[in-house]
C-alpha cells in the first residue's frame, strides 16, 4: 500500500495526548524523507505542534469546523491530503476525510463509524491494551512502517520537538545558581491529582538556597490555589499562573531543571523537551504510568506499587495518590 506523499495525523484533543501523538510525525519522516506531514489538531495546541521539526504544517480544526461543509470539503481537498490518520477518532472529521476524497483514511476497526469512513482498519483496542498510548497511537501506521509499534524505550528517538526562543521579561526569572523547579499542582480535572496540601509541604522541605520555585498553571488554576499555595508561600515561590502565552510556557520549561505534576500537559512537554519531568500517578488501569508516563530521556515516575481500583469512584481523593510523600520526592533531588 502507497501512503503517498501528503499525511495528514489527526488528533484533535488535549495537549498530552498530543505530544504523545508526535513521534508518529517522526515515524513518518524516517521512512517517507520527502513526505509532508500536516497535522489536525485543537487550536490550543498549535503552540505544542509548532514545536515539532517533523511536521510541516498545522491545520486547526477549531476553525475549519466553524465552516460550512463545502467550505471544508474544499479546503481540505486543497491540501492533496493522500493518507489520513485518525488517531483520536472524531466522527465529524472521519466523514469530512471521505467527502474530500481521501485515498488512505485509517482508523481504529473499534469504532463502528470508522466501518463507513475509513477504508484501512486496523484491529486494536486502546481500552485493555498493555502498550503505552504513544505505542497505541503508532499502530495505526503498521501498514505503512514495518515493526509497529517500536518498543516504549525508542520512542523519544522519534519526537524532535525544540521550543521557542524565551523572552527576556521571563527569562530573567530563572535563577541561574538555582535549581529552577516547577510545580504544577492542578490538571483542569484531566488526572488524579497530588493535593495541594503535598505540594504546600513540598516547599516547606527544598532548601530555598538550592530551590527557586515557580507555580504553573492557567489564571483559574491559580485562583483555585492562591489561598491555599501561592499567597501563603510568596516570599518563596514566583507565580506564573495566567501569566504566559503556551508557547512562552513551553519555552520557561524548556529552560527550567525540573517540573512536577501529575498526568498532565505539561509534565509530557518537559519530557519532550528534554526537562526531568517527575509524574505522580495511580496504580489504576487504564490510567496508570504504563499508559501514560511521559516519553523521554529524563523521566521520574512515582507511584504507588500495588494494582488498585478502590479509588475508583472517588477521584477527588485517591489514596495511592495520597500515599507517596513529599519526604519521598525530596529525596529523589537528593539522589
Amino acid at each position: 500500500m502507497t501512503i503517498g506523499k501528503n499525511i495528514l495525523i489527526s488528533r484533535t484533543d488535549s495537549i498530552g495526548d498530543v505530544v504523545l501523538t508526535l513521534p508518529m510525525a517522526g515515524l513518518l519522516k524516517r521512512n517517507y524523507p520527502d513526505s509532508r506531514v500536516f497535522f489536525l489538531g485543537a487550536e490550543y495546541t498549535h503552540a505544542v505542534v509548532d514545536c515539532c521539526k517533523d511536521v510541516d504544517e498545522f491545520v486547526s480544526w477549531t476553525d475549519l469546523k466553524t465552516k460550512s461543509l463545502q467550505e471544508q470539503i474544499a479546503f481540505v481537498k486543497d491540501l492533496n491530503i493522500d493518507t489520513v490518520l485518525h488517531v483520536f477518532p472524531n466522527r465529524e472529521v472521519a466523514a469530512l476525510a471521505k467527502k474530500a476524497g481521501i485515498a488512505n483514511r485509517v482508523g481504529t476497526s473499534h469504532r463502528i463509524f470508522h466501518w463507513t469512513t475509513c477504508n484501512r482498519l486496523v484491529n486494536f483496542s486502546r481500552k485493555k491494551s498493555p502498550l503505552h498510548e504513544s505505542q497505541l497511537n503508532c499502530m495505526l501506521l503498521q501498514h505503512f512502517v514495518e515493526n509497529m509499534p517500536p518498543a516504549l524505550g525508542d520512542m523519544a528517538d522519534y519526537l524532535h520537538f525544540q521550543a521557542s526562543e524565551l523572552s527576556p521579561e521571563f527569562a530573567e526569572l530563572i535563577d541561574t545558581k538555582r535549581f529552577n523547579l516547577i510545580l504544577h499542582p492542578k490538571s483542569k480535572g484531566s488526572a488524579r491529582e497530588w493535593g495541594v496540601e503535598n505540594f504546600a509541604r513540598l516547599i516547606e522541605l527544598l532548601p530555598e538556597e538550592r530551590f527557586q520555585i515557580f507555580i504553573s498553571g492557567t489564571q483559574a488554576e491559580g485562583d483555585l490555589v492562591r489561598d491555599s499555595l501561592i499567597n501563603p508561600y510568596a516570599n518563596r515561590i514566583t507565580d506564573l499562573t495566567g501569566k504566559m502565552p503556551l508557547s512562552q510556557f513551553i519555552a520557561f520549561i524548556a529552560r527550567c531543571d525540573a517540573l512536577i505534576a501529575a498526568s498532565t500537559g505539561p509534565l509530557h512537554i518537559a519530557s519532550a523537551s528534554g526537562v526531568q519531568a517527575i509524574g505522580i500517578y495511580p496504580p489504576m488501569r487504564p490510567i496508570h504510568p504504563g499508559r501514560w508516563m511521559p516519553i523521554g530521556k529524563k523521566v521520574k515516575v512515582f507511584v504507588a506499587d500495588k494494582e488498585c481500583s478502590l479509588c475508583r469512584n472517588t477521584p477527588d481523593r485517591c489514596q495511592c495518590m495520597q500515599s507517596i510523600t513529599p519526604e519521598e520526592v525530596k529525596e529523589f533531588f537528593e539522589e
